[in-house]
C-alpha cells in the first residue's frame, strides 16, 4: 500500500489529472446515472478549492508586492503597467468574442445546480467596494475586491518598511515578511495536499457529469478548449506580432531566439520555473539586460494574458452551462474582476482553477463548472503559460524600444 501511495504521490500532476478525467468518462458511460453515488467525492474537491482560494490570492499578492524595492516602481513600472493593461484587455476581448461566437457549453446543464442570475454591480459600486471599512468583515464575508486592495496596500507598506533607512522599521518589515512568507508556505502545503486529492475529485465529477449527460459534456469541453487555443493563436498572430513590429524586431528571428522560453513554459505550465530561461532568451533576442532583469520577474508575477483570455472564455462557458444571459457590461465587469484576482497567482499550481473558483463564488455561480474545466485544465494551462511568458518578453522588448527612443530624444 505504501509503495502504491508513493507511486501515486510522485507521479506527474498532469498525468494524474488526465487519468482521473478519462477514467471518469469511462466510468460514467458504463454506469450511467447510477454513478451519482460517488458525487460527494467531487463536492469535497469543490469545497477544498473554495477553502484555499482567498488565502492563496491574498498572501501571494502581498509577498509579490513587498519584495519589490519602491525605488524601482517609477518610470519603467508605469510603462509596464500600461503594457500589461493593454495586452490583458486585448486577451479578454479575444476570449469573450470567440467564446460568444462558438458558444462552448451551450446545451450542457448542471441538473442539481440552482442558479439565479447574479446582480452584477455597477461600476461605481465596484470602486466603492474596493476600499473596505472593516478588515475582519472583509475576510469573513469574502469581499474579494476589498481583499485584493488590502493585499496591495499591505504589500506596499511592508516593502517600504523593508527598504526603510530606519533600522527598527527594516527589522519590523523583515519580521512581517517572514510571517507572511510562513503563512504562504502553510497554504501552499495545503494546496499541494488538495492537488493530491484533485484527481479523485475530478474522477467523481467527470463520472457523474458523463453518467448523466454522456458525450455532450465531452463535446462542450472540446469546444471550450478549441475556443481557448483559437484565442491564443489570434493573440500571438495579431497582438504580439504588431508589438514586435513596433519594437523594430524581426518576427521570425524573435520567435526563433525565444522558443526555449515559451516551449519550456508550455511543457512546465509554470511562469516562475521558466523565468531563468525567459531571461536568457530575451537577451539573445537583443533586449537590453537592464530592462530584461527588471521587467521579466515582475511580468512573471503580474502579467497574465493567457489567464485573462482563459477567464473570458470560462465566464462565457459558465453562462452557457447555467443558462444565464449576461450583457456585455456584465461580462466586462466579471472578467475584469477575475483578471485582477489572478494577480500574483501565475506561478502557483492550478492557478487558473483557484482564481476561477473565487470568481464563480463571488457571483454565486456553481463551482461544479470548475471541476468540469479541470478536466482540460492541463491543455489550457500549457498554452496559457506559454502566452504569459511570451507576453512578458515582448513587453520587455516594447519597453526597451521606448527607453531607447527616450534616450535618443534626450541626447
Amino acid at each position: 500500500m505504501q509503495v502504491m501511495w508513493q507511486l501515486y504521490k510522485n507521479s506527474s500532476f498532469v498525468l494524474k489529472m488526465t487519468l482521473g478525467f478519462l477514467l471518469g468518462i469511462v466510468t460514467g458511460v458504463l454506469f450511467g446515472p447510477s454513478i451519482e453515488i460517488i458525487k460527494p467525492l467531487g463536492t469535497i474537491l469543490i469545497n477544498l478549492l473554495n477553502l484555499v482560494a482567498i488565502p492563496v490570492i491574498f498572501l501571494t499578492v502581498v509577498i509579490a508586492i513587498n519584495q519589490m524595492n519602491p525605488k524601482h516602481l517609477g518610470r519603467l513600472g508605469g510603462k509596464l503597467l500600461v503594457y500589461y493593461g493593454l495586452t490583458t484587455a486585448a486577451a479578454v476581448l479575444i476570449g469573450v468574442t470567440i467564446a460568444l461566437w462558438i458558444n462552448p457549453g451551450a446545451g450542457l446543464t448542471l441538473p442539481d445546480a440552482k442558479v439565479e442570475k447574479p446582480d452584477t454591480p455597477e461600476f461605481s459600486d465596484v470602486l466603492l467596494n474596493i476600499v473596505p471599512s472593516n478588515l475582519f468583515e472583509t475576510f469573513s464575508s469574502g469581499q474579494l475586491m476589498g481583499i485584493l486592495f488590502l493585499a496591495v496596500i499591505i504589500g506596499l507598506t511592508m516593502g517600504k518598511m523593508r527598504y526603510s533607512e530606519k533600522k527598527d522599521l527594516r527589522e519590523s518589515g523583515e519580521r512581517l515578511h517572514r510571517l507572511f512568507s510562513s503563512a504562504n508556505d502553510l497554504f501552499f502545503l495545503l494546496l499541494q495536499g488538495i492537488l493530491l486529492y484533485a484527481p479523485i475529485g475530478i474522477f467523481a465529477i467527470s463520472a457523474t457529469s458523463f453518467g448523466n449527460q454522456g458525450f455532450q459534456t465531452f463535446q462542450s469541453l472540446i469546444a471550450f478548449t478549441g475556443v481557448f487555443y483559437l484565442g491564443v493563436l489570434l493573440l500571438w498572430a495579431l497582438i504580439y506580432t504588431s508589438l514586435l513590429k513596433y519594437s523594430k524586431l524581426s518576427i521570425r528571428h524573435f520567435f526563433s531566439q525565444t522558443k526555449d522560453a515559451y516551449l519550456t513554459a508550455f511543457f512546465t505550465s509554470s511562469s516562475i520555473a521558466s523565468l531563468p530561461i525567459a531571461i536568457d532568451s530575451a537577451k539573445k533576442a537583443g533586449i537590453s539586460e537592464r530592462i530584461v532583469n527588471f521587467s521579466l520577474p515582475i511580468g512573471a508575477v503580474f502579467n497574465s494574458d493567457g489567464g485573462a483570455l482563459r477567464m473570458g472564455a470560462s465566464i462565457v462557458f459558465a453562462a452557457n452551462v447555467t443558462g444565464l444571459n449576461f450583457s456585455i457590461m456584465d461580462y466586462v465587469i466579471i472578467v475584469a474582476i477575475g483578471t485582477l484576482l489572478s494577480i500574483g497567482t501565475a506561478g502557483i499550481p492550478a492557478a487558473g482553477l483557484v482564481t476561477l473558483s473565487a470568481v464563480l463564488t463571488m457571483f454565486n455561480l456553481p463551482l461544479e463548472i470548475v471541476a468540469l474545466i479541470a478536466g482540460v485544465d492541463v491543455l489550457i494551462g500549457m498554452a496559457g503559460t506559454a502566452s504569459n511568458v511570451l507576453g512578458d518578453i515582448i513587453g520587455a522588448a516594447v519597453i526597451d524600444r521606448d527607453e531607447k527612443k527616450t534616450t535618443n530624444s534626450a541626447g
